[in-house]
């Protein structure tokens, strides 16, 4: 996988280094074709598995690992990942992967390896380098792609298995209540709320289920260099089988959060003048390209999408406290978690 942003040859963590020698060995035996030695250079941005660019005699790969250290149960699940990949070959855009090493004491932790994909990444929704014409082609890309993603036959695919799809919200809500419990450091009254009045609220299993990403944002696509098409869906860590509205809602929270370092939203910028669609037509679009209707109650989706990420972001925070987060903004990150839930308070009233 690619990106534009600048790698990092000097981790402040030392966990975080690789024993380049040893690991071109490990490749060359593993990945046919593959030629050492290699240079590896960890990627600036993400907060979850630190990923690394290999430069190799043979070309470039990407390797992604879980995190060393202490980590929350279920978590940084790079097998999940690789399996997905795997899975997802001519069906959705993804890099393609070449190898998954559950041998921890090679690096610290375990990996795998990918393709290099050579685009580039936007990490602002409201595309500041973008015309108007090109902003709605974005977000029209992106819009197929979830759909693209929520139409993959997963018993042809081989995810039959990869997750439970039945009552999805309500399994969510339960596992991330846990997980903020077990990541919290410090009191918060909207996520105390939220997590007393989400279940009351949770619709009744319909039976919709789907491959869905579970972290879809525009900072986790790859675009070609020159058009809006993307070339590559990344970080597929939290996939698995569960309700196709869930990535929906969890990718509008962008067009309700304000505009910030850490996840820069679209909340009170013009965007009718920027090019950039309204919710009412993303969920349009959306609905036409799957056939599955938007439910009255969207209020609820965008809900447990903000609790989901402020549960997320609380994991984040309590990384940077033990010396193992990924990514230079953890610390930023964990103070996101009373913005959002703040913010799913409000889509809940």
């Amino acid at each position: 996988m690619g990106t534009e942003a600048n790698g990092d040859r000097g981790p402040a963590n030392a966990a975080f280094a690789l024993d380049e020698a040893a690991l071109a060995t490990a490749l060359e035996a593993a990945i046919p074709g593959f030629r050492g030695p290699l240079v590896a250079t960890r990627f600036r941005g993400g907060q979850s598995n630190p990923t690394y660019r290999l430069d190799a005699a043979s070309g470039p790969l990407v390797l992604r690992r879980k995190p060393p250290g202490v980590l929350l149960a279920s978590a940084h699940a790079v097998d999940r990942e690789f399996r997905v990949l795997q899975a997802l070959q001519g069906r959705v855009p993804v890099a393609t992967p070449h190898w998954l090493c559950t041998d921890e004491s090679l690096i610290g932790s375990m990996f795998y390896v990918m393709d290099f994909v050579d685009g580039r990444v936007e990490w602002d929704p409201a595309l500041p380098r973008h015309d108007p014409a090109q902003r709605a082609g974005h977000y029209e890309a992106i819009i197929d792609t979830l759909a693209a993603i929520h139409s993959v036959d997963v018993e042809a695919s081989g995810l039959a298995g990869f997750g439970r799809p039945g009552n999805y919200f309500a399994r969510q809500i339960a596992r991330w209540s846990e997980q903020y419990a077990a990541s919290r450091n410090q009191p918060n009254a909207d996520m105390d709320a939220l997590i007393a009045e989400l279940p009351g609220r949770c619709p009744a299993d319909d039976g919709a289920a789907a491959l869905v990403h579970g972290d879809f944002r525009i900072d986790n696509l790859m675009w070609t260099k020159d058009e809006p098409r993307v070339l590559a869906v990344m970080d597929w860590e939290l996939a698995t089988l569960g309700h196709p509205l869930a990535d929906l809602g969890y990718f509008c929270m962008a067009l309700r959060l304000p505009r910030n370092p850490v996840l820069p939203g679209l909340a009170g910028l013009d965007r009718g003048a920027l090019g950039l669609p309204s919710e009412t037509e993303l969920l349009a679009r959306y609905a036409t390209k799957t056939g599955r209707p938007i439910p009255d109650d969207w209020g609820f989706v965008l809900a447990f999408s903000f609790f989901r990420l402020a549960a997320i972001a609380q994991g984040v925070a309590k990384r940077a406290e033990q010396g193992n987060a990924s990514g230079e903004q953890a610390v930023q990150a964990g103070r996101m978690v009373e913005l959002l839930a703040k913010a799913g308070r409000k889509a809940l009233a």
